[in-house]
């Protein structure tokens, strides 16, 4: 009996692994950087997109204040050198130049802050969040912990021998065990850590915060499109800071679904296995 029961077990584990190993493969990945990329990497939430609006504002902002000041200093260069203008001005002082050149950058400013302030209160935090997802940093790998589902595990950095150039995998990005997410699902991120300062970070989604022992920080975040997504600590955090690689699949709801179904059952096989072991 307690021969059948451990077959039983065992098949089943078989069976999850290999659900696991398929899941990990032939996903596509929406979001990844490419050679030569001049932008952000394509976003595929609601924060990710406002972020990248955002940027684009500001970089048109900063183009046109470059603009303008390279014409100054070639009106400078040009019209006010001494063989143009042999003769100098006496000129000290220009009360509405001063008033302009203070007022403009407060305006700037103000056009700046509004957009921004609106931006971090928006990505701050949800109170209609239908999951949760905890992340935990340690020296140097990521614990995850779901707390709706009574779902925890490690997350590993995968060694250079181990990385299979041919399905795609990545150098220093790929880990033993990828978080799962379900797709345009409201998912609240709450963030720590056991040691140092660690930043779990995703750029697709538009989350980077910092995990700090002692303290829980928070954010959010809604995806928009399946696939298979990167990230890595972004806090400076010891020796091995750059093996701490994060991998999201984000699946469908139902997939979602079965894949809590199926850690459940593996994390159950073992008290059972022991059980049996102690009943001999």
């Amino acid at each position: 009996m307690t021969g059948r029961i451990l077959g039983f077990f065992s098949l089943v584990s078989t069976a999850v692994l290999s659900w696991a190993a398929m899941a990990q493969q032939d996903m596509p990945t929406p979001s990844f950087p490419k050679e030569w990329q001049l932008n952000l990497q394509t976003p595929v939430t609601s924060v990710a997109h406002m972020i990248y609006d955002f940027h684009t504002e500001l970089l048109w902002i900063t183009t046109i204040i470059s603009l303008f000041v390279l014409a100054l200093l070639l009106i400078c260069i040009f019209r006010y050198n001494e063989k143009a203008n042999p003769v100098p001005s006496t000129n000290a002082h220009n009360t509405v130049l001063e008033i302009a050149w203070t007022v403009v950058p407060i305006i700037i400013l103000v056009v700046i802050a509004i957009p921004s302030f609106r931006l971090l209160y928006y990505m701050d935090r949800t109170s209609e969040a239908e999951m949760t997802l905890k992340v935990i940093g340690n020296q140097w790998f990521w614990t995850y912990e779901y707390p709706d589902q009574e779902i925890s595990f490690d997350s590993l950095s995968l060694p250079d021998d181990q990385i299979d150039t041919a399905k795609g995998q990545h150098r220093l990005l790929e880990t033993d065990k990828h978080v799962i997410l379900p797709v345009d699902t409201t998912i609240r991120v709450l963030f720590t850590a056991t040691d140092v300062i660690h930043a779990w970070t995703i750029p697709a989604f538009g989350v980077k915060l910092d995990n700090m022992p002692g303290r829980t920080n928070e954010s959010w975040m809604k995806i928009d499109l399946e696939g298979r997504y990167y990230g890595q600590c972004s806090e400076l955090c010891g020796v091995d800071h750059s093996f701490m690689p994060i991998v999201v699949d984000v699946v469908s709801k139902e997939k979602f679904q079965a894949w809590v179904a199926k850690e459940k059952q593996a994390a159950q096989a073992p008290a059972v296995t022991q059980l049996a072991a102690l009943s001999r």
